[in-house]
């Protein structure tokens, strides 16, 4: 069903666009993207096809991890504007007919955050800190930790303050950096004022919420220690395997659990059952606004089972589905995990999502170019692999036409659409992921995916800032990125950009992201073909390493590159759309 005719909400079907904002076009000159930037891009985004654009955070922070450390959730960082630069973005996005989604950070605050530092100047047990997670020490004077947490960047989770009157004090919890300090989400005067939060964003337009850690928040009663043996592992990645991340812990061995043993497998500062009373006072606020307004969880929790509780009936819309992410290039991988995400998805009545890469995850088209294209590195550097850019590029492009005719919601991470690989060779001195530091540079950080985009390929920075007298991109760009420009794309029949532009006509034309999967029967995943029909399209993706042949019966209405169709096969690394004859 075209799009206007649906009556369903719009995200059940979008294609949302995840803008990084520091990164994707930089309109003052600085060298650090802003958001008079993001609406001087909006005409090219139109012409995309995309029905939505969720935003990275852009509010007031000391930005020690780029932003997801607030100081003020109600106002715009000068790095990236104004509150009136939101405001005029936001009204060009609706004029074009485009959503925005904003990032919210509620399991922790930036340490400048003004409520941090009234609980630094108050007393143990105050009002004031109790709005975060303040403990006395173990150990004789409480020199040692509260517990034996880890933060998820690496190191201790806890650091002690000094109290006013000069002696060692209390320590306070951050499962990130000590810049992002816990909130306490027991607390109703926490609870309380997130939901203003929400409201002064709602009040002002906005169409929906990222809600960052959304597994977090909640933690055990006590605190208990967590003795388990860890690793840092992607949520729904077993520890073991070659799928690592840095930004959640998990135990060894694999979570492939039955539901009731799950909360032995479970970090006491993950997938709590409170977190759900509180998305459910969320949902209450949203339905004060019209406009079908949504929250989509960041949530890396295991088995696919739990991730959907998120998105029962007056809780949250939408999910991360990171499994499909985390499949990487291989037919069986997928084939499974777009067969359980829907199972799944039908229990609650939700609709499932899909996506490829993401601002913390090293870009697709680059981990699909390694010799294993179902690791999942944490971060890559000189010293490492080095991927085959072309291959990664060919198989990324065939990745999208598998995901993008897929029932349900995609999500597009800004460059995927010009297939942006990498930057695979950033010097050490110009990381500035706090995990790079936190753990001595054993993870390599995620600032290889978040390198600001390519504009124009002849231009100073690759045309990223405006203004020939522009400051160089905060981050230096590889120099391929001249090579994957978007002026090189953008109208240039056989480019990426071009082709994400046709799938996205045709998903919309077709009413994809509304359709009922059907697997093809005779392309066998164990084989390393992938093949499903949604409605009339046929969708085949080649994952093996021999051509195989098409159906006589279905002509070729869109391939992923050049070479994928020859004497009627379909090339290895390859994927087609086709429809009946």
């Amino acid at each position: 069903m075209p799009k206007h005719a649906q009556t369903a909400p719009w995200w059940q079907d979008a294609v949302i666009y995840q803008v990084y904002p520091r990164s994707f076009a930089d309109a003052d000159g600085d060298g650090m993207g802003d958001l008079r930037g993001v609406a001087a891009k909006l005409p090219y985004l139109e012409r995309l096809g995309v029905d939505a654009l969720w935003l990275s955070p852009f509010y007031t922070s000391p930005q020690a991890d780029a932003g997801y450390d607030v100081a003020d959730y109600r106002d715009v960082d000068p790095l990236f504007g104004s509150l009136g630069d939101f405001d005029a973005m936001l009204a060009a996005a609706h004029g074009r007919g485009i959503k925005i989604i904003v990032d919210l950070v509620p399991n922790h605050t930036s340490d400048e955050h003004v409520w941090f530092g009234e609980a630094l100047a108050a007393a143990p047990g105050s009002p004031e800190r109790a709005r975060y997670i303040f403990r006395d020490g173990s150990g004789a004077d409480g020199e040692e930790p509260p517990n034996n947490w880890q933060s998820i960047f690496g190191g201790p989770a806890w650091t002690r303050v000094t109290e006013p009157d000069g002696t060692p004090g209390q320590w306070y919890l951050h499962l990130f950096d000590t810049k992002q300090p816990d909130l306490d989400w027991e607390n109703p005067e926490v609870r309380e004022e997130m939901k203003d939060v929400l409201r002064f964003w709602l009040d002002r337009g906005v169409d929906g919420f990222r809600v960052d850690v959304a597994h977090g928040m909640v933690k055990a009663e006590g605190l208990p220690d967590w003795s388990a043996k860890v690793a840092m592992v992607a949520g729904n990645e077993p520890a073991g395997t070659a799928g690592a991340r840095d930004d959640v812990l998990i135990t060894e061995p694999s979570l492939d659990l039955p539901e009731e043993d799950v909360s032995a497998a479970t970090p006491p500062y993950f997938d709590q059952e409170g977190v759900h009373a509180i998305y459910e006072e969320w949902n209450a606020v949203l339905s004060e606004y019209d406009g079908d307004r949504m929250m989509v969880a960041e949530a890396w929790v295991e088995p696919m089972s739990r991730i959907f509780r998120y998105v029962r009936r007056g809780e949250m819309q939408q999910a991360f589905n990171f499994g499909f992410l985390l499949a990487g290039w291989d037919a069986e991988r997928i084939a499974d995990n777009v067969a359980e995400t829907l199972a799944e998805a039908a229990v609650v009545d939700a609709p499932p999502t899909w996506v490829l890469s993401n601002h913390d995850t090293v870009r697709h088209s680059t981990r699909y170019g390694l010799s294993d294209p179902t690791t999942f590195p944490k971060g890559i550097s000189a010293e490492d692999e080095q991927p085959d850019e072309r291959l990664g590029w060919a198989r990324g492009r065939a990745a999208a036409m598998v995901m993008l005719a897929l029932p349900g919601s995609a999500y597009v991470y800004q460059g995927d659409e010009l297939s942006l690989p990498e930057h695979t060779t950033l010097p050490a001195e110009a990381r500035q992921d706090p995990s790079f530091f936190r753990t001595g540079g054993e993870e390599r950080g995620r600032d290889g995916c978040r390198v600001p985009m390519p504009w124009v390929a002849d231009a100073p920075g690759n045309g990223f800032a405006e203004g020939t007298e522009a400051a160089a991109p905060w981050l230096p760009q590889p120099d391929s990125y001249a090579t994957y420009a978007a002026d090189r794309q953008v109208g240039v029949p056989g480019s990426t950009y071009e082709l994400y532009r046709e799938l996205l006509g045709i998903r919309a034309e077709r009413g994809l992201g509304h359709g009922i999967l059907a697997w093809s029967a005779e392309h066998a995943p164990a084989h390393g073909l992938l093949g499903y029909a949604n409605g009339e399209l046929l969708v085949l993706a080649n994952m093996g390493v021999a051509p195989v042949e098409l159906p006589g019966d279905h002509r070729v209405v869109v391939a992923s590159q050049d070479e994928a169709v020859f004497e009627g096969q379909l090339a290895a690394d390859s994927a087609v759309w086709m429809l009946p004859l």
